[in-house]
């Protein structure tokens, strides 16, 4: 069994990080596709082929841990996974809507606060937490991401405020304020289900480990499970589009007008998709492994996984040069609310160090029983 490290599962989370705030890179240069063809195939990476090559990997006895996991953690986990799969439907309309940058800060503001706080509060614990040390810190760091959270959202909403139309639509092509902030709403309320999948799964990811699975992996067959919830909900949305858009014809390399894609571009759009959809998958590779080893205060482990795609996010939108064109006051909004976010991380981090060490300590300080 692996022994809490929160210091090693803070880098796991930043890794995760990331990889979520990366993916959708690879789909920018897509040509000749449609929104809907293009998120479906790379979504058939993310939730289908990489989770269940990698559980295939790391699991001892796979199958059998799937057969005997309980049918109510199953249940439960496979629909906490079909409604994140609306949440992470919207997110990448958010992105269409918004941009990389505006459009995680509406998104994830909600989505931490859900997915970090609901856990521990509808188990009752959230009050023994907080009377803790290292719990206290640790609320303290959720607390300062949401803030840097507000903070970003408002340089987006400034940087929003002083482009043109047209500066913003040459950024991006499909800007839309009151669309993207409602997508980014929905998105970021639904989005936190993969947390409460984590928790529901919790079953699947024990017998894992009584199968042999490090504990480290422990968590690749509740992946299979909360992720094809999220396939169905994206197939089906996707599929609706394609059928009212007429652009089913694309996967083959026919476009919408009837003209036809070259091979090579097909090809192209296929492995920018693949590239995609195995890069999202990695964030939640990575948020398993962290989630493992921040210790007593896992739950804080959300907060962790939100702020960091939020630091690289932020980087993202300035490499893409999203804020060219930004005022000083912009600027200088969206770098402090970076380093709150960095900040958070930090406490976060610390708060679990601190939980622990108090946890070790106290367990060595118990009388040895005969």
């Amino acid at each position: 069994m692996n022994q809490p490290n929160p210091l090693l599962g803070v880098l796991m989370h930043a890794t995760g990080g990331l990889a979520s705030a990366s993916f959708y890179l690879p789909f920018r240069r897509v040509r000749g596709w449609s929104w809907e063809t293009y998120w479906l195939v790379g979504g058939v990476f993310s939730w289908i082929v990489a989770p269940w090559a990698f559980a295939l990997i790391q699991t001892p006895h796979l199958f059998r841990v799937l057969a005997e996991a309980p049918v109510r953690s199953l249940a439960w986990t496979y629909l906490f996974g079909v409604l994140w799969g609306i949440g992470g439907l919207t997110f990448g309309l958010t992105m269409r809507y918004l941009g990389i940058a505006l459009g995680m800060a509406m998104a994830l503001g909600y989505c931490a606060a859900f997915g970090t706080l609901m856990p521990p509060l509808f188990q009752g614990k959230l009050g023994t937490i907080a009377t803790t040390t290292g719990g206290s810190i640790v609320l303290l760091g959720v607390l300062v991401c949401l803030g840097g959270i507000l903070v970003s959202g408002l340089a987006g909403r400034s940087k929003e405020r002083e482009m043109t139309e047209s500066q913003k639509q040459a950024v991006i092509h499909e800007f839309n304020f009151r669309k993207g902030v409602l997508v980014a709403t929905l998105s970021g309320i639904l989005s936190a289900c993969m947390s409460y999948g984590f928790e529901s799964g919790k079953p699947i990811a024990e017998l894992a480990v009584q199968y042999g699975s490090d504990s480290l992996w422990k968590n690749q067959p509740l992946l299979i499970v909360v992720l094809a919830g999220g396939f169905t909900t994206n197939f089906v949305w996707c599929v609706l589009l394609g059928s009212r858009n007429g652009t089913r014809g694309e996967f083959v390399g026919r476009e919408k007008g009837g003209s036809s894609l070259p091979a090579t571009q097909i090809r192209s759009n296929y492995l920018l998709c693949a590239a995609a959809g195995t890069m999202w998958y990695l964030q939640f590779l990575f948020y398993g492994m962290g989630n493992t080893l921040m210790g007593k205060f896992e739950f804080s482990s959300w907060t962790l996984h939100m702020a960091t795609i939020m630091i690289f996010g932020t980087l993202w939108g300035l490499a893409l040069k999203e804020w060219k064109g930004s005022s000083l006051r912009t600027h200088m909004l969206n770098a402090a609310g970076l380093f709150i976010l960095v900040l958070s991380t930090v406490i976060v981090g610390y708060g679990n160090h601190v939980g622990t060490s108090q946890s070790a300590a106290s367990a060595s300080a118990e009388p040895e029983k005969f």
